[in-house]
Formats: C-alpha cells, structure tokens, sequence
C-alpha cells in the first residue's frame, strides 16, 4: 500500500497547512476563524486541496503555542465534493520559547475520528490524484508563456533543508490517535481493504530515547475474503541523524479468520527485536519468536542492500508439531490417507537465503513421522513457480501417504472381481474342469489421475535420494529419483533402486502441452521378483521367478483405461527360477498319457505349482494386447514353447502351449505314467485361457490336440509293426512309403 503511506503523508501536509495558515491569522492577532477563507485558499494554491474547515479552531499564544481543529475535510479540487479525508478533532500544541533554540517542545498530540476513503475507478484513476502538486497558475489568453524557472530545492537548499530536520531536537509528551479508519477501494481490480478502530498511543516522543508504542486495529480484504485483528506494542528507538530506527521488545499478536482458512482461526503472534539502519541498508529482526495455533518457531532474518537488489539471510527452527491437527485448525482438509497416523511429528531446521523474487531453504533438515530428510528446497522464481528440491531420506514408507481406496472405483470394477472370482472357483484344484471363459469387463479405471492444468505450469529439478522406500508393500533400497519439468514437459531422468537381490531402472517424459497428454517410458529390470509387482491382498501371484525385462513403452490420455488401451511398444523377458502357482503341468500330462495307455493315476497331485528354469519371450503390444508369438520354457522333465496374447485391456490371457515330454523322472514313476519309446519327441497340446490373476490355473490340456496325437502315435504303432513284419523282404523306399501313408 505505497499509496497508502503516500496519503497519509499528504493529509498531514494538509494539516501543516492549517497551522501555517493559523500562524499567518496568529501574526496579526486575529481570531483565525476569521481566515478561513484565506486557509483554505492557501490549500488550493499550495495543495490542490479542498479544505473544508466546518468547525471552530481553538488557539493559544504562549508560552504554548496551541491549535484545536474540529470537522474538517480534505478533498481534491478535481472532486471537491467527494472528500477522501475526515477529521473529528485534531490538538496539539508547542512551546514558543524552545523554538527559537530549534528545538520542538510539544504536548500530548491528539487525533480523534481521522477517517481516509480512498478509492480508484473502472480507469485507474484515484480520489488523491494531483493532490499535493501546486494549482496551476491561469494566463490571459495571447500573452507570452512565463519563463521556465526550476522552482526545486537546488542541492545546496536541500542539504540545508536536510539539515535543518536533523537538527531539530523533538520532544513530544505523546501521541494519541483513536478511532482512526481507512477505506481502500479498487473499481478497476475489484480490491478492497480497510482498517478500522485504529488505535495509537505513546510515550514521551524523543531522540535517541525509547519510546513505548501500543497499536492496535482490525483489517479486512475481500480477495480472497480475510478479516484479522492485530495488535503491536513494543518500545521504539530513533536517531535521525544516523538515520537507524528500532523496534524493541516488540510484539505482534491477533487473530485471523476468512476464506482459506475455511471457518477456522489462526491466532498468531511474533516477537523479536526490529532494527532498520537506512544509512546502511539493512533491516534485521533478531530473537524472531513465532506462533501459530499449535506452531511454534525461532528464527532471525537479515536483509541487506535494501535500496537496490534486497537479499536475504537468516534461520528458521519449527519446534516438533503434529502437523495433522495444526492443519485441522487452519481449516485444511486432508483427503483420507492410507494410514490416518501419519502427519503427526513434524520438525524442521534450516537456513534462509533469498531475494525479492526468491527464497531457498538450505542446510535443510526436516523430520516427517519416522522420515528424515536433509538437503535444499527452493523457489528460484516465486513469478514462475520455479521449484527446486534436493534431498536425501532414511526412510520413506510412502504407501502410508497414499489417499485411501476410494469406494466408488471398487464398485465400478466389482463386475470384472465377479468374474475373475467366478473363474478362479471354477478351476479346480488339478485342473480337470472346463476351459475358464476369457474375461470380458475392463479392469482399468477412468477417473483422471494427472493434474495436467497444474503440470503445464510447473518449473521443476527435483533429485530424490532415499536409502529405503517403501511402495506397494515392496521396499525398495538404493532409491533415486531425478526429474526435471518445464512449460508443460516433464522429464523423468532417472528412476531406480533395488528391490530384493535386483535393480531396475526406468526413465521417460510425460508432455502436458496437448490436450491428449503423451507418455514415453523405457525400463530395465534385473532380477527383479515378478511377485512383487502380481501378489494382491486377496489373492497370491499367479507366477514367481526373478525377471529380467526390458521394455520401450508409450501411450497417451489421462486415466488408467486411455493410457492401457492406447499402449504401444515392445518388451522382451526372461523369467529365472520361477514357479507357475496353483497349477501342476506335469500332472496335467500324466493325466493325457494315462488317458492314451487307458490306466488311471494311481496318487494325487504331489504339488499344486509347476517350477520351472526360465521362461523368456517377446511382446509386441498394440493398443494394450501384447501379442507374444515365442513363448519358452525350461521346465524339469519338459520342454515348452507356445504363442499368444496378453489384453491388457481385460487382464486376460490366451495362449496354444505345446509341451514335450520326457515323462515321470521320479526313482519310482507313476506306473500311469511311464514314457516308452513311442512318446519321445511327442508334442502335447495345452490350451490357457482366463483371467491373468489365474496364471497356470487358467490351462488345460488341449483335448482336440489330445486326439491328434493319439491319431498320430496309432500311425507310430502301425508303422513299427510294418518294419517288424517286412523286415529286409522290401526295399527302404517301400517301407518309407508304407510308414508315410499312416502319418497323415
């Protein structure tokens, strides 16, 4: 509110005026009311003000000389009838004799009902314009213009100017200001601000004395809606002539309520000692104490170089605070996390350095819950937004940080669980019921999960480091992250850490520019356990192994649907020492081989999961189904290759598996299950279908494909009995041809 300060001051030039006229009325020991006219020339000629003087004034001559002012009214002479300016009582008075030693003796200094309505219209022009400038003289028409004559102070003038203020010895009683009030009004930006019962009192007023100060009043705006009371008291200290002014003791306490705090008070109060040394340009507030609600801080602020570029030092300590009940009193919600406990030790410490348009918090160190960070957090650009974060942490269990599940999202996937539920059941424990149903509802929601309006603004380096993270239940050690965002574009640098025996590590760019938003992501993984990322609450992973993938991804849109179903790109995997869940292929074999010897397994399933050495492929995805034409895997006893589909889109699975069989390895096999000659190198067929969750539940031994391999090992049979018949009678072309027609 410079024009604030600037009105102020120009009310009190305009109330120098009245005495000046008033010892202009007192040389000629008149009554002064008899001059008003004069008075109030003298303002327009001097001013161009509009004084109007309604009541009496009252005066004395000595040893005091003394002036009570009652009703009066300030305005500019472009609106004269629209005061900006309202006084009820103005009394103050000064020793005669003291002035002729340039020295200003005074009494109590009294202003009652001083009343400001300042007010700027739809085009930017104010109540006060002009007011302080002399009226501009009127020539007759045709007559020469005056000579231009600089009517500034020269140097020489100001210096004496200058020095005869300094000079000049103050000593006032006190001042007293009560019920003053200031409207501010701003049609071109709809601003509004006012303070009202303003209360002013001090001690005795002198050089290089401490003065006692108690102020007092209740300020409002309207954008956003804030109301607030303040209070200050403290003892001021003043050398004019070394230009260095002090706050002492000072204290700063009220409470403010509105808009963003949401029906909530803050009562708020600051101590500390203010110092301003204009001479030197520096401004400190020393033995900073701070208070808000629950808050409580220590801190000190230094600003240097006042007059050109400000820079600022200091420190800032925030005693532990439970930040979820400070929240809770400054009306900030939080949504519903994961872990309610969270949010309750808060604790920071750190060094302040800035500029008018910065600010960086260094030598940072910051407790959150059973996290602990150090590093720097800063604002290089407070008209950008550009912020910079460098950290490092013990720990972060950042699951607990997460909004809680939100209800309506499970409901609108309760039909697909259904299904996957209904399918799950209908397995079977040794899979010999029916072929599951490839699921059809999608799994993916549609609720946006990127602040795109946000992104498109944001100004961002963030380097992370951690040495645990804990995400989706997995922890995570090693943890780094770097990132850099600008104009719409996030660049995601780097992404990785470890996670059991492995390490991964991801990198990609997400642009916010378009309306459609674009993702890229490439990734590598080594080692990795896939379980990890297919284990659920409910249900177990379908699969386990340690997984080497490396993946060149990318989508667009902005929710888990859009960006599954306009995923594009390839991968390729290599599955190690792994286990298909719930699912035992060999036994399933056995099964198909006993049905083709016509016996019956004679022991239950010995194991309801398949281990395996490796299983690697391909996947091409487009438009989230990622087809996968080379399937293998190295299996004890088996060998498997196979193609099919992933749809992403459905989380469903359909694959052609052949397996070829080398039979029950066991010291004492299945007698069912015995492999004779006839069956090397037979390919068996198994069919998978269903939910992805199901992994090798979800397969069953092809019985179309069952049948052609019985077909084909009848022709082996008959072909063995045609050599074992013919034996040398023929010749090897007639055999060959013989042993051909029953392959067919």
């Amino acid at each position: 509110m410079k024009a604030l300060g600037k009105i102020i001051g120009l009310v009190i030039l305009g109330l120098l005026l009245i005495i000046v006229g008033l010892g202009f009325a007192l040389t000629h020991l008149f009554d002064p009311n008899d001059y008003k006219d004069e008075i109030q020339q003298l303002a327009r000629e001097k001013a161009s003000l509009e004084l109007n003087l309604k009541g009496d004034i009252g005066w004395s001559l000595f040893p005091w000389l003394g002036l009570e002012l009652t009703d009066a009214t300030l305005a500019s002479l472009e609106t004269p009838d629209k005061p900006f300016a309202n006084l009820r009582l103005l009394g103050l008075s000064v020793r005669v004799l003291p002035l002729l030693r340039k020295e200003l003796q005074m009494s109590d200094i009294r202003v009652d009902g001083l009343s400001l309505d300042l007010q700027r219209d739809e085009k930017g022009h104010s109540n006060w314009e002009n007011v302080g400038k002399p009226a501009a003289a009127k020539t007759p028409a045709n007559s020469p213009a005056p000579a231009t004559t600089d009517e500034s102070p020269s140097p020489a003038d100001s210096s004496v100017v200058a020095s005869t203020s300094k000079s000049l010895k103050l000593d006032i009683d006190s001042l007293i200001v009560n019920g003053a009030r200031v409207d501010y009004h701003d049609l071109q930006k709809g601003q509004q601000f006012s303070a009202e019962s303003i209360q002013l009192t001090t001690g005795a007023i002198r050089d290089g004395a401490s003065v006692p100060i108690k102020l007092s009043a209740f300020f409002g705006i309207n954008q956003p809606i804030i109301r607030a009371r303040t209070e200050l008291q403290g003892n001021l200290r003043f050398d004019r002539a070394l230009q260095r002014y002090q706050l002492e003791d000072s204290k700063l306490s009220g409470e403010i309520s509105g808009e963003p705090l949401n029906g909530q008070t803050l009562t708020y109060s600051a101590q500390g000692q203010l110092l301003l040394d204009q001479a030197a340009q520096i401004a400190e507030w020393n033995g900073l104490k701070l208070s808000g609600n629950q808050l409580r801080a220590l801190g000190e602020i230094k600003v240097r170089d006042l007059g050109s570029a400000p820079k600022i030092t200091g420190g800032l300590s925030i005693a532990p605070l439970n930040l979820r009940e400070f929240l809770a009193t400054i009306g900030q919600k939080l949504p519903t996390l994961t872990d309610d406990k969270t949010l309750k030790q808060f604790e920071l410490v750190t060094r302040l350095n800035g500029t008018a348009n910065s600010l960086s918090l260094d030598d940072l160190k910051v407790t959150l819950d059973d996290s602990h960070f150090t590093g720097q957090v800063a604002v290089a650009d407070f008209s950008k937004q550009a912020l910079r974060v460098q950290l490092k942490g013990d720990q972060l269990n950042l699951d607990r940080y997460l909004p809680a599940p939100d209800k309506n999202a499970k409901s609108s996937s309760a039909a697909r669980a259904s299904e996957v539920k209904a399918s799950i059941a209908s397995a079977g424990e040794s899979g010999s019921t029916p072929l599951p149903n490839a699921p059809t509802q999608h799994a993916w929601s549609t609720a946006e999960v990127l602040p795109l309006n946000s992104l498109r603004k944001v100004d961002l380096q963030l380097d992370l480091a951690l040495a645990q993270l804990t995400a989706k239940t997995q922890a995570i050690s090693d943890f780094s992250l770097k990132a850099q965002g600008k104009d719409g574009l996030i660049n995601l640098q780097q992404a990785q850490g470890k996670l059991g025996n492995g390490n991964f590590a991801f990198n990609g760019t997400i642009d916010a520019r378009p309306d459609n938003a674009l993702l890229s992501l490439h990734s590598t993984l080594k080692q990795i356990p896939v379980q990890a990322f297919l284990t659920k609450p409910e249900q177990p992973a379908p699969v386990k192994g340690l997984l080497d993938l490396t993946a060149n991804l990318s989508t667009s849109g902005n929710s888990q649907r859009a960006w599954v179903d306009g995923l594009n790109g390839n991968a390729s995997f290599l599955l190690n020492k792994g286990a298909l869940v719930g699912a035992n292929l060999e036994q399933q074999l056995c099964r198909g081989i006993a049905t083709l010897n016509r016996k019956s397994l004679s022991s239950e399933v010995r194991s309801k999961d398949t281990p395996f050495e490796t299983l690697q492929g391909s996947l091409n995805i487009n438009h989230g189904v990622a087809s996968n034409p080379d399937l293998k895997v190295a299996i004890p006893g088996l060998a498997v290759k196979g193609d099919g589909d992933l749809d992403l889109r459905i989380l469903g699975l359909d694959y052609r598996i052949g397996i070829t069989v080398e039979g029950d390895t066991r010291a004492m096999p299945d007698p069912a299950c015995q492999v004779n000659s006839r069956y090397v190198g037979i390919e068996w067929p198994v069919r998978c279908r269903g939910p992805l969750e199901m992994g090798g539940k979800a397969c069953r031994l092809d019985q179309d494909g069952l049948g052609k391999v019985a077909a084909k090992l009848a022709g082996n049979k008959l072909n063995e009995k045609i050599e074992e018949k013919l034996g040398d009678k023929v010749s090897p072309e007639l055999k060959e041809a013989l042993k051909g027609l029953f392959k067919r």
